[in-house]
């Protein structure tokens, strides 16, 4: 899969070449379409990672921080509780301290929660990105 991209900027992944045309797929939709070969020029990018665009990058985000079902449990609790102390947090998971500020600080590096103040306590909040992420996840699930 070698990405192309036309005069506007926007990128395709090459599926075939012919004498003055290309067959190019929209990664975002999946479309597929002739252009002319003089309008297309090489990215400077992987195939694949082009291919990951079609997914929103919030979700690409979550896909990258989480790495196994306690993490995504974790932000998934978080999201649904609304902004919650440390405290709270250690009492109602299964998570070690060191653990839990370890998935804070790798979910806050992704943009994915943010410090906050809870009853006079520090405490995390997910940020918008992770409950977009998030609710997108959960809709793709229940079909």
């Amino acid at each position: 899969m070698q990405p192309v991209e036309d005069a506007d900027g926007r990128r395709y992944l090459l599926v075939k070449r012919s004498g003055e045309s290309s067959l190019v797929r929209d990664p975002a939709t999946g479309r597929e379409e002739y252009r002319p070969n003089d309008r297309l020029a090489p990215v400077e990018t992987s195939g694949l990672e082009l291919a990951a665009e079609a997914v929103p990058d919030g979700v690409r985000r979550v896909l990258t921080a989480v790495r196994d079902d306690r993490s995504l449990g974790l932000l998934v609790a978080l999201d649904a509780r609304g902004p919650t102390g440390v405290r709270t947090l250690l009492d109602r998971t299964d998570l070690c301290e060191s653990d839990l500020h370890g998935l804070l600080a790798e979910f806050r590096a992704a943009g994915l929660v943010a410090e906050t103040e809870v009853a006079g306590e520090r405490g995390y909040r997910t940020t918008e990105t992770a409950s977009d992420a998030i609710a997108c996840l959960r809709d793709d699930a229940s079909e």
